[in-house]
């Protein structure tokens, strides 16, 4: 309470001579009168000027009063008048929300509820009393309805129970008996060590002001209706306040001399010199308490001017602690118990228990409207709070990437859960991790999840590992839908004329005919500018109805989100139903669908609609693109796939957020999460205009596999898409797998690893070097800055990091810090968090590999001459023809997606290191005009995975008892 009174005795002017000269005036018989208009005034002032000096530094910030009004009561149109007068003068925004004297109690909640979750009102008020219908009960329930937060007339339960309490503060105090207080103050009294003796016990004003007094260490008695002896206890007091709403009820004798009069009465007597035929007078009788008292306050120009004053304080008050509530972010982390010998990730996954989504949620200053729970641990976050938070200027942006996979792991996905939670755990920092979703697919494969690992972890994996929110069933459907569609309008084009096929397409209904709403998007394309389908020629009716398309350029596979090789390649057809039309097709893995691609490249709903309609699934036998919406099915493939737009929101082990959001292969698509995922991380991560510094927050994004697959393409791609650019990389990379990139023997799974890997050998790791160093070489090509965190292994040795660190600054890394955040979680990455910090401080040049408008095949060359370090290309004669369709259809000025070996720079896994001397062969070159980009096939690439002999799902069950999963990972 002490704090309280004394953040709000900040508001007095700085010299109390000048109040002494403003508000005091001498009466006839000796008190002096204390000028509430004036003090009043002055309070105005000083929010005036405070509003003004938090807008010169943040010009965002704004004060916001809203005030409930039901019905035109004359006296609360008065009292409202009143306020948004004094709100306009300080420079308080003024809200005035009409209600009908008719309106229900749940009708008027449901507007304070309303007014609570917006941000951009500070403070709210029930102007009282509501409709005649309303009774005590229910207006309680409506005060009670505003939130403590914006409770801004100190009504609400909460605040006056804080108020009652000596150990503890309320958030606001109510207006009237906080305007007392400080005509007290104004007149210089000592507070602390006198009696004071307050008539009346009111929730309003009597009860407030008693509180208020005994926490400013007065001696109170609160007197009432039923106080015997009240002459007496009034005589003794230093200090009276009377509220009890009885015309000049105190009298000067019972004052004692020198006392100070605080009379908050408001009551009107008969006066035939008034026009009105009344005047308004106190509690107390004026003249004769004047001739006595040492202060005094007149009625009307005392207390009544300062209830309004206040307001404005307690509004201004809110608004500022709304305003850093909104910047803080603060997010409490959750502790981890460390073994020293680490258990298995879903040991350490099982034994943390994670924070309610909704709380996370909470801390990162999303408000509820923008989440949607699924369950406890997961949600998902609408778009629209890219909207709402526009204004903020983005976080840095951190692409995870790393060196040159190989089978014994880098450790990529867990240096991002852990640097993650360096940053937002131990150093404080608003901190993001953005990963891909992973596709069950190598989950029960042999690759696992990608969750991270250790004490740098998703969690819970189990749930980030299989089905999540369903996107990817989302992505299958939608794919699937098309496909059928495909095969579907083949099946009916070779069975029916053109006028049956027209009838059917553009039937007619209740006697009328006419095209479907997307139809006229083909005929735009075909150039036929005519709306009513009678219109059509025989000739326009033939090629608006039949796509024609050729079977043999078709590129659209179903897909599937399982590892099984023997649907690569089959033959549809077969049933007798479909009269002989069969073709050979196959399937893909679901996250190597376009529609996955669209989805991690979206901008929006309405962008997400046109590159799913955009969609190229074949080529007419005129040589024309067929289109997702040529088959007229691009309105449901976005409705298909319109929840999977809203990223999902999870959480470390260390209670950080994380966006887990769409999951494109790197090696067969352009491998990174969500553009959406990282602008709403970097809007939540971001600041406002005024903060210093250190308010920024940091996003990191993980590439799949190497910078040479997952960080080029972020880069050529995503950013392109996007409009985002980075402000560093950070390249993981371990000694074991730089040994094998220098030589070192093969690793064959079920056996012992090699000493090479398990003991120091510099040779080796020197050689192995140089893959990091051609990583570190491209990502300078990008213009972008270089952070090298060296995955620590137990068997490593200091120098075996010492060289490592070395090879990296001398290759061109702004900095190489050794990281152990497997066995110590966020605490163990706190170097590598405090190096991207200070290598973020300056900017980045970043830059794009390539020109657009260059042609296919030169694009081509130069990733594979710049990135790669070949020779240059090999076009095959099919890519070749491919490569002149796209170009004469319009595609020529899409970007460059590589689908190639993520385990060598080059095309074959098993040139390790760096190789040269290499010509790239490109097989064929695919399009995804959905999701804009084109891309080249190396060498013997397979979009749809098989499972090896001892998949992963051996190990995979569930406890009986606990019905929790066992056995992933």
């Amino acid at each position: 309470m002490r704090r309280f009174l004394q953040a709000a005795a900040s508001y007095r002017p700085a010299l109390s001579s000048f109040l002494h000269a403003r508000t005091m005036a001498s009466t006839a018989q000796g008190a002096k009168i204390i000028d509430g208009t004036a003090v009043a005034k002055s309070i105005r002032e000083e929010v005036a000027g405070r509003i003004k000096s938090l807008q010169s530094q943040y010009p965002r910030f704004r004060a916001s009063l809203a005030i409930i009004q039901a019905g035109e009561r004359p006296d609360s149109s008065v009292y409202v008048r009143m306020k948004a007068k004094a709100a306009e003068e300080v420079g308080i925004h003024f809200k005035h929300v009409k209600v009908s004297e008719e309106a229900e109690v749940a009708e008027i909640v449901d507007i304070v509820q309303k007014l609570n979750e917006d941000d951009s009102v500070s403070g709210i008020l029930v102007q009282l009393p509501l409709g005649s219908h309303v009774g005590a009960d229910g207006e309680r329930t409506v005060t009670e309805a505003v939130s403590p937060k914006k409770d801004v007339d100190g009504f609400h339960a909460y605040n006056i129970g804080h108020l009652s309490s000596r150990a503890s503060d309320p958030l606001f105090t109510p207006c009237t008996p906080s305007g007392v207080i400080r005509l007290l103050d104004s007149t210089g009294v000592q507070i602390a060590g006198s009696r004071a003796v307050v008539l009346g016990r009111s929730d309003i004003v009597g009860s407030p002001v008693a509180a208020m007094l005994r926490h400013r260490d007065a001696t109170v008695t609160q007197c009432h209706s039923r106080t015997k002896n009240l002459e007496e206890i009034v005589r003794q007091a230093d200090i009276v306040v009377s509220a009890i709403g009885k015309p000049q009820f105190v009298k000067g004798s019972w004052i004692k001399p020198g006392a100070v009069v605080i009379d908050v009465g408001t009551n009107y007597i008969p006066d035939a010199t008034k026009k009105s035929g009344q005047r308004l007078v106190g509690d107390v009788d004026f003249e004769s308490a004047a001739a006595v008292a040492s202060y005094i306050t007149p009625v009307p120009g005392g207390v009544g001017p300062m209830t309004v004053a206040m307001l404005m304080v307690n509004t201004l008050n809110a608004a500022e602690r709304l305003w850093e509530e909104t910047r803080s972010r603060r997010v409490k982390p959750l502790k981890l118990d460390i073994l020293e010998k680490v258990p298995s990730d879903i040991e350490i996954a099982m034994a943390q228990t994670p924070k309610p989504i909704a709380e996370l949620a909470h801390e990162l200053g999303l408000h509820p409207d923008e989440v949607e729970l699924y369950g406890k641990y997961k949600a998902k976050v609408e778009l629209s709070v890219l909207k709402r938070l526009e204004h903020r200027k983005d976080g840095k942006y951190i692409i995870i990437s790393g060196i040159t996979p190989t089978p014994l792991g880098e450790g990529k996905s867990t240096t991002t859960i852990g640097l993650a939670q360096a940053l937002g755990a131990h150093l404080g920092r608003p901190a993001f991790a953005c990963v891909r979703q992973p596709s069950q697919g190598p989950t029960f494969g042999i690759k696992g999840g990608a969750a991270g690992g250790g004490y740098s972890q998703v969690i819970p994996m189990d749930e980030f590992n299989l089905h999540l929110t369903g996107d990817i069933h989302a992505v299958t459907a939608a794919n699937n839908l098309l496909a059928a569609a495909l095969d579907a309008r083949m099946f009916h084009e070779a069975t029916q004329s053109d006028k049956a096929l027209y009838s059917r397409l553009v039937p007619t209904q209740k006697g009328k005919r006419e095209f479907a709403p997307l139809m006229f998007k083909r005929l735009q394309k075909l150039g036929i500018n005519k709306t009513d389908p009678n219109e059509l020629t025989p000739e326009e009716i033939n090629r608006f109805a039949r796509l024609d398309v050729d079977p043999d350029t078709i590129t659209w596979n179903r897909v599937l989100d399982t590892n099984d090789r023997f649907l690569r390649k089959i033959t549809i057809g077969q049933a007798p139903t479909e009269k002989g039309h069969e073709r050979v097709t196959g399937f893909d893995i679901a996250v190597a669908s376009e529609c996955m691609a669209v989805l991690a490249l979206t901008t929006s709903l309405e962008d997400m609609r046109e590159r799913l309609g955009n969609m190229v699934v074949a080529t007419s036998k005129r040589g024309e693109p067929i289109t997702a919406d040529d088959l007229g099915v691009g309105g449901a493939l976005a409705v298909l796939m319109k929840d999977a737009i809203k990223p999902n929101l999870m959480q470390t082990l260390e209670g950080t957020p994380v966006f887990v959001h769409a999951g494109p292969f790197a090696n067969i698509a352009h491998g990174n999460s969500s553009i959406l995922a990282d602008r709403v991380a970097l809007k939540l991560a971001g600041t406002e205009e005024g903060d210093s510094p250190d308010r920024v927050g940091y996003v990191l994004t993980e590439g799949g596999f190497g910078a040479d697959m997952g960080m080029e393409k972020f880069c050529n791609i995503k950013c392109r898409v996007s409009g985002l650019t980075p402000d560093a990389t950070v390249i993981v990379a371990t000694t074991r797998a730089l040994k094998m990139h220098g030589g070192g023997p093969d690793v064959t799974p079920g056996k012992p690893l090699a000493d090479t890997y398990t003991k120091e050998d510099l040779v080796t790791l020197r050689e192995g070097c140089k893959n990091l160093a051609k990583h570190i070489e491209n990502s300078r090509k990008f213009g972008v800055k270089v952070i090298v965190a060296i995955n620590q292994f137990a068997s490593d040795t200091e120098a075996e990091l010492q060289l490592v660190r070395e090879q990296a600054l001398a290759a061109g890394a702004d900095a190489a810090v050794v990281s152990n955040h497997w066995a110590e979680g966020g605490a163990g990455a706190r170097a590598l968090a405090e190096a991207v910090i200070a290598v973020c401080e300056s900017p980045s040049n970043f830059r794009f590999l390539y020109d657009l408008n260059l042609p296919i095949e030169k694009k081509i060359e130069i990733i594979s001459k710049e990135i790669y370090g070949a020779d240059g290309i090999e076009l095959s004669e099919q890519a070749q023809k491919q490569i002149e369709t796209y170009t004469s259809q319009g595609y020529g000025n899409l970007p460059i997606c590589m689908a190639k070996t993520q385990y060598s720079f080059s095309h074959d896994p098993k040139l390790k290191g760096v190789p040269t001397g290499f010509t790239i062969p490109i097989r064929s070159v695919r399009l995804s005009a959905g999701a804009g980009f084109l891309y080249p096939l190396l060498g013997d690439m397979q979009t749809m995975p098989g499972l090896g002999t001892r998949p992963g799902f051996w190990e995979v069950g569930l406890d009986p008892e606990s019905g929790k999963v066992v056995g992933l990972f």
